[in-house]
């Protein structure tokens, strides 16, 4: 397929987002993402973090499979994470599940350093190189446990997490800021939460339910 192809795929895909989000205000508490958010995702181009033979299926709004058992999240759901993260311009950003780095991608159009974590060696070197390829140079991505954070380079404005652990791991708490927020799926596989979790100015965690959602395990959240 040719990139006007899949221009008009990808504008297609955003009125669908636009649409899920009227359909969705009763959980998101607004009727429309952020214009910030609406933006990135019409730059960054799906289908240039998906396996090749599943390009043509990169502008419809589902998962897709990226090898080793892992996919690529649904264009709703990275949309709506993404703007209950609330990223600013200024942020420092932590990614626990880089994938083949799509969401890598996003969160880069928004904050000023993206650190993600991933921890499957083959689809890292892949991201990172998916990721150079476009020139995103404010991402850095690490092979390790995401459950543990990356403390290095913290604390972090803002963290996101693409895989479900049935807590929030206490790393991931601690590596955030005081008036920091994190998104994260959790609980147990049959009964995961979409949560928001915000920490005050004294460093007391409050979290919020926003809808059920369906991820894969957060892996080795208990390994050294």
């Amino acid at each position: 397929m040719s990139d006007p192809d899949f221009t008009a795929l990808q504008q297609h895909l955003l009125a669908e987002i636009a649409a899920k989000t009227i359909f969705s205000t009763s959980y998101l508490r607004k009727s429309a993402l952020s214009r910030r958010v609406m933006d990135a995702l019409a730059k960054v181009p799906r289908h240039e973090f998906v396996p090749i033979e599943l390009r043509p299926y990169a502008y419809i709004d589902t998962p897709l499979p990226i090898g080793f058992g892992k996919t690529i999240s649904q264009p709703f759901i990275v949309a709506v994470m993404t703007d209950q993260l609330d990223v600013q311009p200024t942020d420092t950003v932590l990614e626990i599940g880089t994938g083949l780095g799509y969401q890598s991608a996003i969160l880069a159009e928004l904050a000023q350093q993206v650190y993600t974590i991933e921890l499957i060696e083959e689809l890292a070197k892949q991201a990172r190189a998916r990721l150079a390829r476009l020139g995103y140079a404010n991402v850095k991505i690490k092979i390790g446990n995401g459950s543990h954070g990356w403390p290095e380079h913290a604390p972090f404005d803002k963290v996101i997490v693409t895989a479900a652990p049935e807590l929030i791991p206490p790393a991931l708490i601690y590596q955030l800021k005081p008036g920091g927020k994190m998104v994260i799926p959790a609980g147990l596989p049959e009964a995961q939460q979409l949560i928001v979790a915000e920490k005050d100015a004294e460093g007391s965690l409050s979290t919020r339910d926003i809808f059920p959602v369906l991820f894969s395990t957060l892996e080795d959240a208990e390994a050294d």
